[in-house]
């Protein structure tokens, strides 16, 4: 039987920024359980879609969410990315 869960890697990146906005690349992707190139990939597409923003801090990154954006499945877009990442990470986005 495959293994799933019911949010995607791209929530659980959010998920692990939300709750440590210095966290390095290389503990997201051990959290998450992917890997570093992944991790990568996927704060990439967050950056470029507007759901996080990355500031560079002397030579680590830091990151920030945008909790206003809305979800992106038209049967969530009623709700913004900061409610569902208030309740998982069980801290304000």
């Amino acid at each position: 039987m495959a293994e799933w869960t019911f949010l995607t890697n791209h929530a659980h990146v959010m998920i692990c920024v939300a709750q440590d906005p210095n966290i390095r690349l290389r503990d997201v992707a051990d959290r998450v359980g992917i890997t570093e190139r992944a991790a990568q990939r996927i704060v990439a597409e967050l950056v470029d879609a507007g759901y996080l923003e990355r500031t560079r801090e002397g030579r680590r990154n830091s990151y920030s969410l945008n909790p206003g954006l809305p979800l992106r499945h038209p049967l969530e877009r009623q709700h913004s990315v900061g409610e569902i990442i208030d309740v998982l990470a069980g801290t304000p986005a």
